[in-house]
């Protein structure tokens, strides 16, 4: 009995007996301890690691963020976008690696102020408020707008600018208030004053993605009218560069930048808030502004009080139709988009496949440019770029964007099916009779594309969400909607939830189809039995 509980003992994992007719739960309990233990030594580093790398990030909660911490460390971290340009956060151009900025220097005086050193930290200028929550950075410095929804989220400081909101029309417009604007269209930026003063007048606006965009779709005839900050309509709209264009000469509203803090972190704004008005004590601050060019009459008023009421959504049936609206308008782009790809796939395989070298070399060329370069840089060229030259529609440039982009794609995969067709299919089209461009149409391409189908269609479900990127050029479509409704309803979970059901309702179908495509024409492609 002894012998057959050593064997099992030398058997058994844990390195115990587990004889069932003397069972032994206390040493059985013990030794899964045992490996537990043995488990957690092994893992030890690597857990230490993690702990280690928490504790050096920047502006954790309850780490990082807490006024104590930001002085410990001697460092307190802004989150900022260099897209938003000059005279925000951009970059020096006789340094491009330095950073400058009328908010690099509020920045630099409010953390002197505290005893510590400040450094900016990149992100999307849409993305910095839930980026805060998170405890990415310690605040927010970059244009932050002092508005009810944001207070809702976060703490907001003092004021450290007054801004306006300034109307731009062009030279011949008949519009002369924001009260013309019904039934125009009007451009802004998202997540701002002035888009939520359009959205409340009018329902809806034109959003865009930077500064510049608005003003030259304004004087192009894209749009009617641009709402934004005057700091943004003086030095991007009213200016020499755009003769046709100019700013109406009244405030429309008025408002404040403000730093914004976690609701954790009260100490935190309220030693900035001690900065900003010693700032604005010793006249700091006004130095700041007029080194900008931004000190005017409004820094000396009374600020204004937060602008706009609550216009936070919840979950209803508009919110689902809208939804519904740009899932039609992204399936659309998508199958106009490879209607073009086709055709121009197929004339760069054949190109390259049976034309002479001079040919062959310029489809292969056109290949590599669009396949070499990103496809949001060729939608920015084509709608903007271009624009000088031909005033392509935003959806005109999407589907001429995205057609031309897969077009290249496209063209691989038939210049793949063209070479693995048999020889003797082009002799067997020969011997009957055929020229070689009745050979390619009747003979070879129909068996090329038949072949290719199945990469097609995973193609066409790859479009399907690339379009996405043509949220840059204006178009509202199926992820844009997703942002502009988490924006508004404070959250990313339902709209995000709301848009992948979505896409996957649109590309499921198709990429079952593929599937089925490829295990029929594997069946078929079986040699017979002998």
């Amino acid at each position: 009995m002894e012998q057959r509980s050593e064997e099992r003992t030398e058997d058994n994992d844990w390195g115990v007996a587990l004889n069932r007719d003397t069972p032994q739960p206390p040493a059985f309990v013990a030794a899964r301890f045992g490996h537990t233990r043995r488990v957690i030594r092994l893992l030890a580093p690597a857990l230490a690691l993690a702990a280690l790398l928490i504790a050096c990030r920047g502006g954790e909660p309850g780490h990082g963020g807490t006024l104590a911490a930001i002085r410990h460390r001697g460092e307190i971290t802004w989150g900022a976008d260099v897209q938003g340009g000059e005279p925000y956060t951009y970059e020096d151009p006789a340094q491009p690696d330095h950073v400058i900025g009328f908010e690099v220097d509020v920045m630099d005086a409010v953390a002197r102020r505290l005893g510590v050193r400040a450094r900016m930290v990149q992100y999307a200028w849409s993305n910095l408020v839930p980026s805060l929550e998170r405890g990415d950075f310690d605040v927010i410095a970059n244009g932050l707008e002092a508005t009810a929804e944001r207070r809702q989220r976060i703490l907001l400081s003092d004021a450290y600018f007054v801004y306006a909101e300034t109307l731009t029309v062009r030279t011949d417009s008949e519009v002369r208030s924001v009260f013309d604007l019904a039934g125009k269209r009007v451009g802004t930026l998202n997540q701002t004053y002035a888009y939520d003063i359009l959205r409340m007048l009018y329902g809806d606006a034109k959003v865009y993605e930077g500064n510049e965009e608005p003003y030259t779709d304004l004087e192009l005839g894209r749009t009617d009218a641009v709402l934004l900050d005057n700091i943004i309509a003086d030095r991007y709209g009213c200016n020499a560069q755009h003769p046709l264009i100019h700013c109406l000469p009244y405030d429309v509203a008025r408002g404040t930048y403000v730093i914004g803090v976690r609701k954790a972190d009260p100490e935190l704004e309220q030693a900035i808030d001690a900065a900003l008005a010693a700032m604005r004590a010793d006249g700091e601050l006004e130095q700041i502004l007029r080194k900008a060019k931004l000190w005017d009459d409004r820094q000396t008023e009374e600020p204004p009080s937060e602008g706009h009421a609550n216009l936070a959504r919840g979950f209803d049936a508009s919110l689902v139709v809208q939804f519904l609206e740009a899932a039609w308008v992204t399936l659309e782009l998508s199958v106009l988009a490879f209607l073009l790809a086709v055709p121009v796939g197929v004339a760069l395989a054949v190109a390259r496949v049976y034309g002479a070298r001079p040919i062959a070399g310029a489809a292969r060329l056109t290949i590599e440019l669009f396949r070499g370069t990103p496809v949001l840089l060729q939608l920015f060229v084509l709608y903007y770029g271009l624009a000088g030259v031909v005033s392509l529609g935003p959806v005109q440039a999407a589907v001429l964007g995205l057609g031309l982009n897969y077009g290249a794609y496209e063209a691989e995969v038939y210049r793949g099916a063209l070479l693995a067709i048999p020889r003797g299919q082009s002799e067997a089209a020969r011997a009957l009779g055929f020229g070689p461009a009745q050979a390619l149409r009747h003979v070879l391409l129909p068996q090329a594309l038949r072949l290719a189908l199945p990469p097609m269609t995973n193609d066409f479900v790859s479009l399907l969400k690339d379009s996405s990127l043509v949220s840059v050029i204006t178009v509202i479509e199926l992820t844009k909607r997703m942002t502009i409704a988490a924006v508004d309803m404070r959250g990313w979970l339902i709209p995000g939830l709301l848009c992948a059901a979505l896409y996957l309702a649109l590309s499921f179908p198709l990429s079952e189809l593929a599937r089925r495509l490829e295990r029929r024409l594997a069946r078929d492609q079986r040699p017979l039995a002998l």
